[in-house]
């Protein structure tokens, strides 16, 4: 039997798994439901999993089982025709270089069936969008990265999909690029396009997304919107403390005393998780009570970065 849609929802997977021939288990039994004109941003460590479940949504990867369902497509029984309902944009530049940023517009169109007619105007109406309109007969080798990624995702969406894949966008943008580009995300999105969002910049998930996937080895750890998950943390505080003494002793002591959700050693540093109030007082007496002189104290509220090292450890990923 097909599998049936969520209501609501434009991506819907079922024990979705991609176990590679050398035994490695990339995806494990994902189950997942975007639902239609939302941001979702899909974060993860290097090894994830992440892009394994971008390639399968996007056909480029075969699932080994499981059922998923794209924009009302299943796209392991018919694969070319999800193509049709889907636009990408890779981490790569994957512009035509032979061609002005018109023409590259102007193509794709043509690409996707649309009549020379209809190709011009929505390539035309496009480069106002992304902001190029008064680049359009340049070469792309002459745009800067943030124009050029503009250019990939006014390309991406000319044909009109029903879902946007964005692979890590503003990788590599300086912040003025980065800016601009958030903006056009925030207008297609206000005007119901469906944006699938992988970011290693916790700052663009917190601002652009709807909801946040955080995944690691193969499974997704926590979704919620940005601010759910940071409320997940346990605590409306954060309190960083450089003391003399005993760090790891003085953490558990702290933990204890001022009743903290977590307290951790990191880089020198005590790390705390807390809520109540007076909890600056607290922790110099606390202190005290051990011998231990606090040095600096410093305060600030959970960050999805902070959900995100939470859920999958601060150790380096290859």
């Amino acid at each position: 039997m097909p599998l049936e849609p969520a209501s609501g929802s434009i991506i819907t997977t079922r024990a979705l798994n991609k176990v590679y021939p050398a035994g490695v288990h990339a995806v494990i039994d994902l189950d997942m439901d975007i639902r239609t004109g939302e941001i979702y941003g899909f974060l993860g460590p290097n090894g994830a999993g992440k892009s394994t479940t971008i390639g399968m949504l996007t056909t480029r990867v075969t699932p080994t089982s499981g059922e998923a369902v794209v924009g009302g497509v299943d796209i392991i029984r018919h694969p070319a025709l999800a193509k049709q309902v889907i636009g990408v944009v890779p981490q790569t530049n994957t512009l035509d270089r032979a061609m002005t940023v018109y023409e590259n517009l102007f193509f794709h169109g043509r690409y996707f069936g649309m009549g020379s007619k209809e190709a011009k105007a929505e390539a035309q109406a496009m480069l106002h969008t992304v902001r190029l309109a008064d680049r359009a007969d340049a070469s792309v080798m002459a745009l800067s990265g943030g124009m050029a990624q503009r250019l990939m995702v006014g390309r991406a969406i000319l044909h009109k999909p029903q879902i946007l894949f964005l692979d890590e966008p503003t990788a590599g943008l300086d912040p003025q690029s980065r800016l601009a580009l958030w903006e056009i995300l925030k207008q297609l999105r206000g005007e119901g396009q469906t944006i699938f969002l992988t970011t290693h910049h916790m700052e663009e998930a917190d601002l652009l997304c709807d909801r946040v996937a955080i995944m690691d080895h193969g499974r997704i750890l926590a979704l919620d919107t940005p601010a759910g998950l940071k409320r997940g943390v346990g605590a409306e505080t954060i309190v960083r403390v450089q003391a003399t003494g005993d760090l790891d002793k003085l953490a558990t002591h702290l933990a204890d005393t001022i009743d903290a959700a977590d307290a951790r050693v990191v880089d020198g540093t005590i790390v705390l998780m807390a809520s109540g109030r007076g909890l600056l007082p607290r922790i110099i007496d606390a202190a005290e009570q051990l011998g231990s002189e606090v040095t600096d104290l410093s305060v600030s509220e959970p960050t999805l970065e902070t959900v995100f090292i939470n859920l999958t450890g601060k150790e380096l990923r290859e």
